[in-house]
């Protein structure tokens, strides 16, 4: 019997929220309609207003934010394997190799350490500072279903009053429901009335914390590195003191079109070594340019006259005016509204679900938004060449990804 007392309790709950959804769907089309008047409030609407724009704000400034953070961390790994190149290179018995192992092992620590400092001193901030908002957001969305149904409450208590025949004891029962929509509306319409503007003013604080804790913690990165690279330098000198008559001097080189010095020319390569492969280069204009060298540049042929842009970058393979290994006839396979491709410089490992996942060296389809309102500064739309390939499903493929990541490759 108990079990069924609670399946009953449970059973009249449910009728009674579905009652509500179509009494509160009814109430707006009438409101729509004009045939009810609605409660407004235009100084909680104008608060409403200021609340979407800070979580907008702050929504983007946390995804720049964690961009920021990917790109330090593609620096350090950057940074690293250029002191592990030293390393390599910095024979044994040249002096100032301990120290030049050491200043690395600084350096991979003082790129850790910025890191993790931003991480706990701006990232998790932001993340705190934003996770406030949904629990107001569902608040306000909540106030707005009890104004409909204390305006819904409000309307059945005036008809019933202006009725021919007036029922009292539906008048009295139409009034307790009033009273009791109405107080339930205003407790939660003083709350949000008080907590919106300090939101909103919070927001100054905020920002100026931030920032000042960013920009304090890259000038003293700056600072320490800048110590590390000067004893770098320093050990550097020494080494090429010692070895002085070994030292390499960079020498400006003559352009393509100017003479050689003394209007000679180059001295051919020594006996039995292979002749200098001439650089292979494309020629957009009519004529050839003067002065140019003749094994220099690819005489065209009529069917090169007017190349696509897209087939420049297969000229690396060209030899003897033909192209290998590319007809180009898979470039009209592209996903619509193409613009251009870029390649990733630096891994980027995406931290939400509507990002690429990209791979130093990956090729990406550049693609326009949808809606170019949605589109983030320094943030662009695409499909890896690679999943356009292998799906050609773009819904399930584009994702967004930053600019600054990638390098334009055509």
């Amino acid at each position: 019997m108990a079990e069924m007392g609670s399946k009953g309790v449970t059973a009249g709950k449910i009728a009674s929220n579905v009652q509500k959804k179509l009494t509160r769907a009814q109430e707006k089309v009438l409101q729509k309609l004009g045939k009810a008047d609605e409660t407004k409030d235009e100084q909680f609407e104008q608060c409403v207003q200021n609340f979407n724009k800070q979580l907008t704000e702050g929504t983007r400034l946390q995804k720049d934010l964690r961009t920021y953070l990917a790109s330090v961390k593609a620096m350090h790994e950057a940074s690293k394997k250029l002191n592990e190149c030293l390393q390599e290179v910095y024979e044994p018995d040249w002096p100032g190799r301990d120290e030049a192992n050491k200043i690395a092992e600084n350096n991979d620590l003082l790129w850790m350490d910025y890191h993790q400092k931003l991480v706990d001193q701006a990232l998790l901030t932001m993340d705190t500072y934003l996770g406030q908002f949904p629990d107001i957001k569902s608040r306000i969305a909540k106030r707005g279903r009890k104004l409909v149904d204390y305006d819904s409450a409000r309307h059945h208590y005036e008809s019933l009053q202006t009725a021919k025949k007036k029922d009292e004891a539906k008048i009295a029962k139409a009034e307790e429901e009033l009273i009791k929509a109405q107080k339930v509306f205003e407790e939660m319409n003083v709350d949000l009335q008080e907590e919106l503007p300090s939101l909103w003013n919070s927001r100054v604080g905020f920002y100026v914390n931030t920032f000042q804790s960013i920009a304090g913690l890259e000038e003293n990165f700056h600072k320490e590195m800048s110590k590390l690279n000067q004893n770098l330098n320093d050990v550097l000198v020494c080494l090429e003191k010692q070895h002085g008559s070994n030292t390499f001097t960079v020498k400006a080189q003559p352009s393509d079109n100017a003479p050689a010095k003394g209007n000679k020319s180059p001295s051919p390569p020594p006996d039995g070594s292979p002749a200098t492969t001439p650089e292979i280069r494309v020629n957009h204009e009519t004529e050839p340019a003067s002065g140019a060298t003749a094994g220099a540049t690819i005489p065209k042929s009529p069917s090169q006259s007017s190349l696509p842009a897209v087939v420049v970058e297969t000229f690396s393979a060209t030899v003897n005016g033909t192209v290998e290994g590319s007809s180009g006839a898979g470039r009209l396979d592209l996903p619509p509204g193409f613009m251009f491709k870029v390649q990733a410089q630096h891994d980027y490992t995406a931290t939400d679900t509507d990002e690429l996942q990209l791979k130093a060296g990956d090729v990406v389809l550049v693609i326009p938004f949808q809606n170019p309102e949605e589109q983030d500064e320094g943030w662009l739309m695409g499909v890896k060449e690679s999943d356009w390939n292998e799906h050609k499903e773009l819904e399930k493929c584009r994702g967004v990804f930053p600019e600054n990541f990638t390098e334009r490759v055509q």
